[in-house]
């Protein structure tokens, strides 16, 4: 009867472990597209706020930048836009 328990009790908590939710759903404005050479190769990160930081994340890689289309504008929980840097210096 322990052995039941024990085992019912093991499952449970392994059902309920394996329904939480591992892959983050925060999506950003743009996606690289990476080339993958070969069936199936490639892959996709949607994590660009502009589409420069896409671009200079796929230089060498290979691949391309397009606008994400599951984006919805900015949600709890996104980091922030980078601010653009100024220019001047001070002496």
């Amino acid at each position: 009867m322990r052995r039941i328990i024990l085992f019912l009790a093991l499952s449970l908590l392994a059902l309920m472990a394996s329904s939480e939710r591992t892959i983050a759903e925060i999506t950003y404005p743009w996606c690289a597209q990476y080339g993958g050479g070969g069936e199936g190769g490639g892959g996709r990160n949607c994590g660009f706020w502009t589409y420069e930081q896409c671009r200079a994340t796929i230089w060498g890689l290979g691949g391309y930048c397009i606008q994400n289309p599951m984006y919805q504008g900015p949600q709890p929980g996104m980091i922030p836009p980078p601010s653009i840097p100024s220019r001047s210096f001070r002496r």
